[in-house]
Order: C-alpha cells, then sequence, then structure tokens
C-alpha cells in the first residue's frame, strides 16, 4: 500500500497511541484490541518507511519521526472533520432539514417551547430529532451529524458555542419496592451502599459528574451493572439491580410500573445548555438558537 493510501482511521490510531504513549489505554479507549492496534501501527511505519515509536518493554515513546508527524496528522484529521461537518450541514440545509441532538431526555420542556416556536417562525423547515449515547452530544456537532443540540454539562464544548437555558434537579431511580421509596427525597448519603449504574459510552469525568464521584465524604460510589443506553439503565435499576441518577425530565419521560423516582434534595442541578458550531453562517440555526434561549426565559 502507497503511503498515500493511509486513512483516516490509522492517522487517529497514530495520534491516540502518541498522546498517551500506551497501546493498552489507546486500545480500550479506542475500542478496538491492542493486538489490531498494534499491527495497524507496525503496517503504518511500514508504509512511511520510518518508525514512529521506540518500544522498549512496556513503555513507548516518539521517535524523532513520530513526533515530526504528530502536529501534522492532528492537523490532516481537523481539516478532514471539518470537511465532513460542512458537507454533512450543507446536505441538510439543501434538504431545509435542521437536525437537533438531544441525549434521553434532552433539553426537556425548554426544547419542546423551542421546537413549537421555531416551527411557527419558520415552518418551511423540518426539524429531525437526532439521539446519541451518553455525552455524545458535543462530538455529533462537530461531526456535522447536527447543526444544534441541547447539551447536558458539565461536557467538553471545546470549540464549540453554548448558552445555558435550563436547570433541572437531579432525581435517583429505584426499583419500586426499594426502602428509600417510602421517603420524600433522599440524600446522596443515602445511596452510600447501593450500586450504581454507569457506562464506559461516556467520558470519565462525565460519568463521575453524575455519580458524585467521589462522594462528600471523599468515598467513592458502588459501582454496579454498566448499560448503552437509558432503556438498559432503567431496565437495570428496575429489577433492582442498581440505582441510577438522572434529571427531572427523565423521571417524566420515562416513567416505569417498576420504577419510583426520587428528588436528591443535596447535590447541585443538572444545566442544560443549548449548542452550536461558531463557524455556522446558518440563519436556520441562528434562528433555532434564538428561540431557544427565548424559551429559556
Amino acid at each position: 500500500m502507497s503511503p498515500l493510501d493511509v486513512d483516516t482511521r490509522v492517522l487517529r490510531y497514530f495520534v491516540a497511541v502518541a498522546d498517551r504513549l500506551s497501546f493498552t489505554r489507546a486500545a480500550r479507549d479506542l475500542y478496538v484490541s491492542q493486538p489490531a492496534l498494534s499491527r495497524q501501527i507496525r503496517q503504518l511505519e511500514e508504509d512511511l518507511g520510518a518508525e514512529l515509536f521506540v518500544r522498549t518493554g512496556r513503555e513507548i515513546r516518539l521517535t524523532g519521526a513520530g513526533g515530526e508527524m504528530l502536529p501534522l496528522a492532528r492537523k490532516v484529521l481537523d481539516d478532514w472533520l471539518e470537511t465532513v461537518r460542512l458537507v454533512r450541514s450543507a446536505a441538510a440545509a439543501e434538504a431545509n432539514v435542521l437536525r437537533v441532538g438531544f441525549v434521553a431526555s434532552g433539553g426537556g420542556s425548554v426544547a419542546r417551547r423551542a421546537r413549537a416556536a421555531f416551527s411557527e417562525q419558520r415552518p418551511e423547515v423540518r426539524i429531525e430529532p437526532k439521539r446519541f449515547d451518553w455525552g455524545g452530544e458535543p462530538d455529533a456537532l462537530r461531526q456535522g451529524l447536527v447543526d444544534v443540540a441541547f447539551v447536558w454539562l458539565p461536557a467538553d464544548i471545546s470549540g464549540l458555542r453554548s448558552r445555558v437555558v435550563a436547570t433541572e434537579p437531579r432525581y435517583v431511580a429505584l426499583s419500586r419496592d426499594h426502602p428509600l421509596t417510602a421517603r420524600p427525597s433522599v440524600g446522596i448519603a443515602d445511596l452510600r451502599d447501593e450500586p450504581l449504574m454507569w457506562t464506559r459510552k461516556a467520558p470519565k469525568e462525565w460519568v463521575d459528574w453524575w455519580a458524585v464521584n467521589p462522594r462528600p465524604d471523599g468515598s467513592e460510589p458502588v459501582w454496579g451493572p454498566e448499560n448503552d443506553n437509558v432503556e438498559e439503565m432503567l431496565e437495570h435499576v428496575a429489577t433492582g439491580a442498581a440505582v441510577c441518577i438522572g434529571p427531572e425530565s427523565m423521571a417524566v419521560y420515562y416513567a416505569h410500573p417498576e420504577l419510583a423516582w426520587r428528588p436528591i434534595a443535596d447535590i447541585e442541578p443538572l444545566r442544560i445548555a443549548v449548542a452550536w458550531v461558531p463557524e455556522t453562517t446558518s440563519p436556520v440555526v441562528r434562528a433555532f438558537v434564538e428561540a431557544a434561549i427565548r424559551s429559556a426565559s
């Protein structure tokens, strides 16, 4: 294979290893096997005719060639990502579609009011809701999969513009016969010994914030089963295998005969932001953002 045929996936692999200086950590974060990742990097080195990493036992470091390649590889990936975003956004605009991203219950009542106000103002534009995995809204914006999104904060919104439009108290979901359902509300200390649902789909910082990790007393939550989406999470809770923490709108949207939701009285609320790519020149995106901001007041 010619070096000119190297695709962006292999460049992403190289950057991931270079950033972590660990094939193990890079493979885990990329959701690929370590042997497969190592083969791809070896093939890249053969195609380039240059070693990119010095491998000494369990430690690796960039060679001079690897250090030279790293910023250039980042630029190629950034340029390609921007190209993909622009093409996808142009296709949606040409079809008179506004793609609105969200996760689980999204922007709650503010999102509903914003959609209604926008549709009244721009009836010719079709709103297309797009749901993403936990914490996936910012990357969906960067990749051009959506034009605007309701983002649950905290999140990595670097490179994006945003405006907080809502806050929601956080609730705990319990199985219907759980002893804590006898209370009108709970404190985070009441959940000390409860297995808590979590996910690998979102960044660790996102997971820790939702889990309130560490807890006020410095302890770590008891980690329960993993989940990939809200439906899996709530089914686990309904069986009594664990509890989960979610926003007030989730308690409303995801009513379940085997679940009970109780507010957590002593932790900070969720902040919901409307977010968009700052480079956008779309009047449709601007109109929706303005509708969301107005709906927040």
